[in-house]
């Protein structure tokens, strides 16, 4: 195994422990590609092609006067060995890295423990919140207050994980913890399988937003947290140019209104960071 990773990393040009060196604006524009780094399967984001950063990794190399040229991957273990793998350092089968990666959160102890990359660019608000049929549960102030009416909630998610653990574990028996995002959730209280469906605002929004028979909420636990975190980019750390360049694509973008056009065809609020 360790073989073939020295291999592919030889041929990718590179070895193990090896950062790659940075992408100046200069070298994007002579490329005429922006090479934009996007998580697989996040739903809103990304599925198959299509999504919010799809649009906005789009609209960022239309800015920069060069096409869009998207890499998508799957998530690793954990956010630093993303950054390795598809802004530092590339991944060691060879693909990566990419010239600016979406979704980052823009969190100053992952910003701290991550010299080798540069965060910034925050263009959205993420929040846990909690969807809810009115007709069946028109009151949520307190978890309590859903009673014994089923929940659906991703479980392998912080949503599912704040659920679970609420109140000293009082609604585990009542949760519906297999699906693997908001959206799918989202569908099952559509289906009136559930009362009610906890995710990420833009998965739950996205599925049911416009719909006057659900009202979508922050998660009333005192453990969510209250402001959310704030999803942006990432390059290198040498890439200066190249990130103000972005920084300054995205301020027009905001400021344009395009960027809550993008946000609004997937009937998402678009919430500035």
């Amino acid at each position: 195994m360790r073989r073939r990773n020295l291999l592919a990393w030889a041929a990718a040009g590179a070895l193990p422990g090896t950062q790659a060196s940075a992408t100046t604006l200069a070298q994007v524009r002579e490329r005429g590609r922006l090479i934009v780094g996007l998580y697989e399967d996040m739903p809103p984001f990304h599925v198959k092609g299509r999504g919010i950063d799809v649009e906005l990794g789009h609209a960022l190399a239309e800015t920069l006067g060069v096409k869009f040229a998207p890499l998508p991957f799957q998530a690793d273990e954990n956010m630093a060995d993303d950054l390795r793998n598809m802004v530092w350092k590339g991944h060691y089968l060879g693909h990566g890295p990419a010239d600016v990666l979406l979704h980052v959160p823009v969190d100053r102890p992952l910003i701290e423990a991550t010299p080798q990359a540069r965060i910034f660019g925050p263009y959205y608000r993420e929040r846990v919140m909690l969807a809810r049929r009115v007709d069946e549960l028109p009151v949520l102030d307190s978890l309590a207050q859903l009673g014994t009416h089923r929940v659906a909630v991703p479980g392998q998610t912080l949503a599912g994980w704040l659920l679970i653990g609420a109140d000293g574990g009082a609604y585990r028996e009542q949760l519906l913890t297999q699906w693997k995002d908001g959206c799918e959730a989202a569908r099952a209280l559509q289906r009136g399988e559930v009362a009610a469906a906890a995710g990420l605002a833009s998965e739950l929004e996205t599925v049911l937003a416009g719909d006057a028979a659900y009202r979508i909420e922050p998660l009333p636990s005192p453990r969510a947290p209250r402001d959310g975190w704030a999803a942006g980019m990432a390059v290198k750390r040498d890439a200066a140019d190249l990130a103000e360049a972005l920084q300054a694509a995205l301020n027009g973008l905001a400021q344009s209104g395009r960027l809550g056009e993008i946000f609004a065809k997937y009937k998402v609020a678009w919430r500035p960071a």
